[in-house]
């Protein structure tokens, strides 16, 4: 894999880092910030929300934008937003920046995913994906669990201005590693934006980005709200929180490698075999979670389940959408955000339906499961694997 492409994953480790570290701080920001937890996973959802949108938005606006110019622009205001809401007292404005970043990550991401794709041949677009989600893999392995013990240690605020502060190598990297120059320059005959936008009418792309945001959803539904399962239900302290989000961000990283391997070729094999495993896991974290030995080793078994899929569904996504070369990584990016704000979300609701900290587990339960029943009808499609038209 050529150097650039690990330099976009040291981006992406800085900016997933950002995304997924709430999942320890969610108790102390509500505290700080005067507001419930539950309110507060809120957070989460808007910087999921600013990505759902602003992929698809970002994407066409930077069509024709140097390449280089554009990752390292995005970079900075991310940057930026993290300074803000490391100093700021109020929940409204924490909002902001929290959604100002995720447009910022949004529209490096699109870039990213279509930059990586096209660093390695037409067949080895699942191993591309692999090394540049390595960079969230590595994040929920490290940065999380790091940025939690630094949490505690020193506040919550001191996590967001080591976020800003990861970001500068990260943009250095990115003007030393990534070639000046225009897209359109590098990709004479590109199609037009309504040609790349038509390709969204295609069936196996809609249900793979369907199918990538219910995954993706269950994901942070449970992930979210980790911390409170950590600390009320298995009754452990707060270190015990970044203990836990090792275990799965491991399991994630072996999830990614895996899928690597396999999604080019066999995403089939991947989806059949995870898919109805992922369900069984979330539920039986559901009814063992007060058991620290068996929360410790599903947390992990979920991790590496969720990963694995989530990344074959989107590594799908990209190949359904090859015909649209600069909007291909918004959609992929979209579709996971699209999870991301909804999981929360649906999670938060279990609070008040007085399932307690045990609810966002089961509510995962309910979105996998809705995953599977939308894609039996459809298993044809949806193990097939690449199209011809994608890879002729």
């Amino acid at each position: 894999m050529p150097l650039p492409l690990y330099l976009l994953a040291m981006a992406v480790f800085a900016m997933s880092t950002s995304e997924f570290m709430l999942a320890g701080l969610l108790p102390d920001i509500a505290s700080d910030l005067d507001v419930t937890v539950a309110t507060a996973g809120v957070l989460t959802s808007a910087f999921a929300v600013g990505m759902m949108v602003g992929a698809p938005l970002v994407a066409a606006l930077a069509r024709n934008w140097p390449r280089r110019s554009s990752l390292l622009g995005f970079i900075l205001v991310f940057a930026a937003a993290h300074a803000v809401g490391a100093v700021t007292t109020s929940f409204a404005v924490m909002f902001a920046t929290r959604a100002v970043a995720a447009l910022a990550n949004a529209g490096f991401l699109a870039v990213a995913l279509t930059a990586a794709v096209t660093l390695v041949s037409p067949d080895k677009k699942g191993r591309a994906l692999a090394v540049l989600l390595s960079g969230t893999t590595v994040a929920t392995i490290a940065g999380v669990p790091g940025g939690s013990v630094l949490g505690t240690l020193l506040g919550w605020r001191a996590t967001f201005w080591a976020v800003a502060a990861l970001c500068l190598p990260a943009a250095l990297g990115i003007l030393k590693g990534i070639q000046a120059g225009r897209v359109k320059e590098e990709a004479t005959g590109m199609p037009t934006l309504r040609a790349e936008l038509a390709r969204f009418t295609r069936r196996r792309l809609i249900l793979a980005m369907l199918l990538g945001a219910l995954v993706n959803a269950a994901t942070f539904a449970s992930f979210t709200f980790l911390a409170p399962v950590v600390t009320g239900t298995a009754g452990l302290g707060e270190l015990w929180i970044s203990v836990v989000l090792v275990l799965f961000g491991a399991g994630s990283f072996v999830g990614v490698i895996v899928a690597g391997r396999l999604s080019d070729q066999r995403p089939g094999l991947v989806i059949a075999v995870g898919g109805p495993l992922l369900l069984l896991g979330w539920s039986a974290l559901a009814v063992l979670a007060n058991e620290p030995v068996a929360l410790f080793t599903l947390v992990f078994v979920q991790g590496a389940l969720s990963f694995a899929l989530g990344s074959t569904l989107i590594t799908q996504v990209l190949y359904e959408a090859a015909g649209a070369p600069t909007m291909a990584g918004s959609y992929a990016t979209a579709a996971l955000n699209v999870g991301a704000a909804i999981g929360p979300l649906v999670a938060a609701t279990t609070f008040s339906a007085g399932l307690g900290d045990l609810g966002p587990l089961w509510a995962s339960s309910l979105l996998v499961a809705i995953a599977l029943l939308i894609a039996l009808p459809f298993r044809t499609v949806v193990t097939a694997g690449r199209s011809t038209e994608v890879v002729r």
